[in-house]
């Protein structure tokens, strides 16, 4: 592996995911690129938050100290699993709905040159599947490359 690229959330299932994404990367010398989702309602959420906060305080806040504040939580959470590892990360903000998720990780991983995705799938029967879709299976079946899928528990 030369680039992966790591789908992540906070949850326990993508510590693990993100565990075995550190450990191939440290074995084949390789880099990590972590794209790290922010929910598109939960983002507008924050932005009005934001902007409430600063007419209180008479400030002017910028929509990308959200995405900065996210793309920190990614760096700590990473940090928190890779403990000393000696890694080249990059942090990627991606905001948007989770049916564009698959989408976007396929786009993320050819943007940067990922030769492997690390995603968290749910378990789903083959019809929750088909009526609800499965970003996992989505970037399993897109993605021209290595795959590696954490089913959540």
């Amino acid at each position: 592996m030369e680039r992966g690229l790591v789908s992540l959330r906070e949850s326990a299932a993508h510590r693990d995911l993100l565990a075995e994404a550190v450990s191939c990367a440290a074995g084949s010398d390789g880099e990590l690129a972590v794209l790290w989702h922010l929910d598109d309602d939960q983002y507008e959420e924050d932005v009005q938050t934001l902007e409430a906060v600063g007419r209180i305080e008479n400030v002017e806040y910028d929509h990308s100290t959200i995405v900065e504040g996210a793309a920190e939580d990614a760096q700590a959470f990473v940090e928190s699993v890779a403990g000393e590892a000696d890694l080249d990360v990059r942090i990627i903000v991606g905001v948007g709905s989770e049916t564009a998720q698959a989408e976007q990780i396929l786009e993320t991983a050819d943007e940067y040159g990922c030769d492997h995705v690390f995603v968290v799938g749910n378990a789903r029967s083959p019809t929750g599947k088909a009526v609800f879709g499965d970003t996992a299976q989505q970037v399993i079946l897109g993605f021209d490359g290595f795959t590696t899928t954490k089913l959540a528990e």
